[in-house]
This record gives C-alpha cells, sequence and structure tokens, in this order.
C-alpha cells in the first residue's frame, strides 16, 4: 500500500531529467472508476480553468516510475487505487518553456540551394503514464486547497485536454482503457 503524506514534495532539487534527451521524467495516472466509463481530473495549479491528469516530476529518491505516478494522484488529485496497466512514455514535444536559440538550425532544401530554417528542440518532458483503477478518493489531501477535481466522460475530458492544449495528456488517456462513449 502506498504512503499517503500530508504535504506534496516541491521544487526540483531531487528531480530526474534524461540522460539522453534532458527531458524532465514526469510520471502520473489516468485515474479511472470502476465501470471505466469516467476518468477523474483536476485543475491545473496554473490555470484554474484548465483541466489535467494528476502528474508530477520523478524524484532520484523514488524506485520507479508507478510510485511516482500514484504519489503525485495522491498529493494532487487524493484518491488511491490499483494500477492496472503501463500506458507506456509519452514526449512533451510543446516548445520549452524558455525558447532558446541553441535549438535552431539551418538545412538545405533540396533543388535550388536556397536554405529553409527549421527549429528543433528536445521533448520538454517525458511523461511516464499508468492506467489507475481508482479504489477510494479522500476528502483531505495534500493539494484540496490549490484544486478542484471531477470526473469527466471519455468525450468531455478529451474537449479539456484539447482545450488545455496538452496533446500529450491527452495522448495518455487515448491509450487508456476508457469506455470510448461519444454521449456525454
Amino acid at each position: 500500500m502506498m504512503e499517503r503524506s500530508e504535504i506534496s514534495r516541491v521544487g526540483r532539487k531531487n528531480q530526474v531529467y534524461s540522460e539522453v534527451t534532458g527531458a524532465r521524467i514526469v510520471a502520473g495516472c489516468v485515474c479511472l472508476n470502476g465501470t471505466k466509463d469516467k476518468v477523474l481530473m483536476i485543475t491545473s495549479s496554473a490555470h484554474k480553468d484548465r483541466w489535467i491528469l494528476p502528474k508530477g516530476g520523478v524524484e532520484s529518491d523514488e524506485p520507479n516510475y508507478e510510485t511516482t505516478a500514484q504519489r503525485e494522484t495522491w498529493e494532487e488529485a487524493g484518491c488511491t487505487g490499483t494500477v492496472t496497466q503501463s500506458l507506456g512514455v509519452v514526449q512533451d514535444m510543446r516548445p520549452p518553456k524558455e525558447w532558446n536559440t541553441k535549438f535552431r538550425k539551418q538545412i538545405e532544401s533540396s533543388g535550388d540551394g536556397d536554405t529553409q530554417e527549421i527549429i528543433t528542440h528536445p521533448p520538454r518532458s517525458e511523461f511516464h503514464f499508468f492506467e489507475l483503477q481508482v479504489d477510494q478518493i479522500f476528502e483531505e489531501f495534500p493539494e484540496s486547497n490549490k484544486r478542484q477535481r471531477k470526473y469527466f466522460s471519455y468525450t468531455d475530458a478529451r474537449k479539456e485536454l484539447l482545450k488545455a492544449k496538452r496533446p500529450e495528456l491527452l495522448e495518455a488517456l487515448e491509450r487508456s482503457g476508457i469506455k470510448r462513449s461519444y454521449n456525454s
């Protein structure tokens, strides 16, 4: 059973980054109810009108990504449950928050010798997602004073993730076993 802390971990002192790309390693859960027709979502701490999935940075003292995913789900959504499957890795390819020109490079276009500038960058984050069947929801949890939480149907969750401009979180939802009823 996962230990439930009373406070959230904060800061990035112990944050883990990919040795290959430099991306921040993040883990989270797609939290489904028992009938798999609803997903529990939380409000973003940065944008209170946006609904997202619980997730957060992997820290160096955690034994595996699943442990981080469950810890973050507890801290942000106040629920516990059983991990039913790994949803794999999703790369967050949104441009970095602080755009850096070192990611720009010139390439030659085919044919007439003109060059065209393309912009490349490594992933911002590397997400490791898990599907979690919610067993228990608690009234008091570490971020209960910062976040709202609510169950959404597949259709409504998809709309919210598109509105929040979070394609990497939508990809995790799509990989989950949520029932895809297109009626809300």
